[in-house]
């Protein structure tokens, strides 16, 4: 069974999902059953390794900094906006020492989901993150920020 449904709960969930976006009409059921289970095969052959945590007190610490920076920079955007001036936005090189693909995937999300700034590219081999910024005055502040407040605190979580 497992080998049919590798993710049975994912095959039923992206069923459900496929029904209500379609309706329940038996081509609707058949179809959306078929791409559930090859979306669960596909899921199957992804298999990521599980993330080890080594300190789950510090989660906490960096949820909070996380929602204050997203706070912050709420802020920020929306003052450029209502300033109406064309913000000096350029490309920020980050060398990271962080090496977990789970942290990495993390800080990929935290630098994305804070308005202003967008994760662009990582050089895995020169270990170089690229982020896009939308108002840099000072790039020095940025490394810092990032290897500080992010970096450091998802070395003591995964690493």
């Amino acid at each position: 069974m497992s080998r049919l449904l590798p993710y049975p709960l994912l095959t039923l969930s992206l069923l459900v999902m496929w029904i209500l976006l379609n309706g329940f009409t038996p081509g609707h059921v058949l179809l959306g059953g078929v791409i559930a289970i090859f979306a669960s095969w596909a899921m199957s052959l992804l298999t990521p390794a599980k993330p080890r945590l080594r300190r789950w007190d510090l989660i906490p610490k960096l949820v909070g900094t996380v929602l204050i920076d997203v706070f912050r920079s709420n802020v920020a955007v929306a003052r450029l906006i209502f300033q109406a001036r064309a913000p000096a936005s350029g490309f920020v090189a980050v060398p990271l020492d962080l090496r977990d693909r789970t942290a990495l995937a993390v800080l990929a999300c935290i630098i994305t989901s804070t308005p202003g700034t967008a994760w662009v590219e990582y050089d895995s081999v020169s270990s170089v993150l690229l982020i896009h910024v939308l108002d840099l005055a000072d790039e020095a502040a940025w490394i810092d920020t990032v290897k500080s407040r992010y970096e450091s605190l998802l070395m003591e979580i995964f690493e």
